[in-house]
């Protein structure tokens, strides 16, 4: 199945999407496209990671997965390809791609000169058709040499001992949740029974399983579909009235 996905800062209310679109379904019209999101925030590689992470492996293996993003800036170091966990990624060089695992990817790809041109929509001109390709049945090495490391940007790392982990909202999502980088199998290994999430002005001595084990307007975490701890409030903004946001610490102390 020639299955590519698209994620972009784009938006929906310009021609940048249908076209980028149009481009790969001219190389190959049995395309299939699933737009994973253009909502992500203009220029946020950490968001676009962090959505992309987040939705690509529930893809079938090998799908292609088409990233555009800030790939005019001054940031971005050329077009490259990967491979992760057989999937096959086609992006900008500019730290994106690099926040998908926590491992580096099997294969690097940067793209030859002959498939890059001067561009000010690199997506479409440069970026689609190549995906496109792919997808069909290229390799990522008919267009492009080894490299032997991308550009890499770093997310914020939790901090864990036996009395503590702090961990930090990595995404507030549309609901006004904060989602964090404390994962589930962390807290479980070192969770001796009692313990304090502390957020804000706010502290919980429980986990629940859902939203609505709480009344509304009370507070409540629980682990997601992801094994990443998530703070909010039932039928409430959780960021904005607990003054939360992108990057703020979250603790759990433990007492045991």
């Amino acid at each position: 199945m020639a299955l590519v996905t698209f994620i972009s800062d784009f938006g929906n209310a310009d021609y940048y999407v249908p076209v980028v679109k149009a481009k790969m379904l001219s190389i190959n019209p049995q395309l299939s496209i699933v737009d994973i999101s253009h909502d992500i925030a203009i220029y946020d590689i950490a968001h676009a990671a962090f959505v992309l992470r987040a939705s690509y492996n529930e893809f079938p293996k090998g799908t292609v997965h088409l990233v555009a993003l800030n790939a005019t800036s001054n940031i971005t170091d050329g077009y490259i390809g990967i491979k992760l966990n057989e999937h096959v990624f086609i992006g900008p060089n500019n730290g994106v791609l690099s926040m998908l695992a926590d491992n580096d990817p099997g294969i690097v790809v940067k793209f030859s000169d002959i498939h890059i041109r001067n561009s000010s929509f690199p997506a479409k001109d440069i970026l689609a058709p190549i995906a496109a390709k792919v997808a069909s049945g290229a390799a990522i090495h008919d267009f492009g040499g080894p490299l032997p490391a991308i550009k890499k940007m770093m997310g914020r790392q939790f901090k864990a001992s036996k009395k503590q982990i702090v961990g930090y909202v990595l995404r507030v999502d549309h609901y006004g949740n904060l989602i964090t980088n404390i994962p589930r199998e962390v807290f479980e290994k070192l969770n001796p029974g009692k313990f304090q999430i502390a957020f804000g002005r706010e502290t919980l001595e429980s986990i629940q399983q859902n939203y609505d084990e709480v009344e509304p307007g009370d507070c409540w975490a629980f682990f997601n579909s992801l094994g990443l701890l998530e703070i909010g409030i039932n039928h409430g903004h959780g960021a904005d009235l607990l003054g939360l946001k992108y990057d703020s610490a979250i603790y759990i102390n433990f007492d045991g």
